[in-house]
């Protein structure tokens, strides 16, 4: 294995990552940022207030868009053991 075939690789996967991870970190962060703003501008300090609609509209968004997510990770992985006779040799 050649070193520019091992940084495509680790490139692929980290990318493949972001792209499965990127829309609920998105959604995690607009909720945050609007709860964050909610509990400056009322003054309420209560932990589980920003917690729990982050973990909702992850949890939406995550059902939602899991055929999208299926979808990438199986071409990626099929991709992925397609070229493992060429990556051996």
């Amino acid at each position: 294995m050649s070193d520019a075939l091992i940084v495509d690789l680790a490139r692929n996967a980290i990318l493949m990552a972001l792209a499965l991870a990127g829309p609920m970190l998105l959604v995690a962060l607009t909720v945050g940022l609007f709860v964050s703003v909610l509990q400056a501008v009322t003054q309420i300090q209560e932990q589980t207030l920003a917690f729990v609609p982050k973990l909702l509209a992850v949890a939406c968004v995550f059902l939602l868009g899991l055929p999208w997510l299926m979808q990438m990770a199986v071409r990626y992985t099929t991709e992925l053991l397609r070229s493992l006779p060429s990556l051996a040799s």
